[in-house]
């Protein structure tokens, strides 16, 4: 497993507490910027972790911004992501589960670091099970992308 990593200046300090649990348990990562707690542009980091998560050189991928919000906005623009916005464990397992999201939203201004981390430990390991209904639902929205191309 490989993590591709995005955040803005919000989430920064955030990012840093993820990337020592990551490297704690041997994950590989790579870090999209952004490289400190000076005022940028979330858009630009979530784009480039979730382009590096769709090319497939990134299994995984996790953003974050103050709210987790815009930053998930702007992943979720990159055709083929799933990236689900979670505040709890249950959601960031069910979001596997289920959609098969294949990038995680964290606000660090409303999930501390502990929480933060059991999030991104549900998320990391919890694998998609494709089950015939979620296996389906997941063809759909996929297929509302291609619908909406254009």
């Amino acid at each position: 497993m490989n993590i591709a990593l995005g955040s803005d200046h919000g989430g920064y300090d955030l990012k840093q507490e993820i990337i020592r649990y990551l490297e704690g348990r041997g994950i590989p990562y790579k870090d999209f910027g952004c490289r400190d707690n000076n005022s940028c542009d979330y858009p630009e980091f979530g784009a480039a972790a979730a382009k590096a998560v769709v090319s497939g050189e990134y299994e995984k991928g996790i953003v974050i911004c103050t709210t987790g919000i815009g930053i998930s906005i702007a992943a979720n623009k990159v055709r083929g992501i799933r990236c689900a916005l979670c505040s709890d464990t249950v959601s960031a397992r069910l979001t596997r589960e289920h959609n098969n999201a294949n990038m995680l939203a964290l606000g660090a201004g409303i999930v501390g670091t502990n929480l933060a981390l059991s999030i991104v430990e549900a998320f990391l390991d919890t694998p998609f099970p494709g089950e015939e209904k979620h296996r389906r639902r997941v063809a759909k929205i996929e297929a509302l992308e291609e619908e909406n191309m254009g």
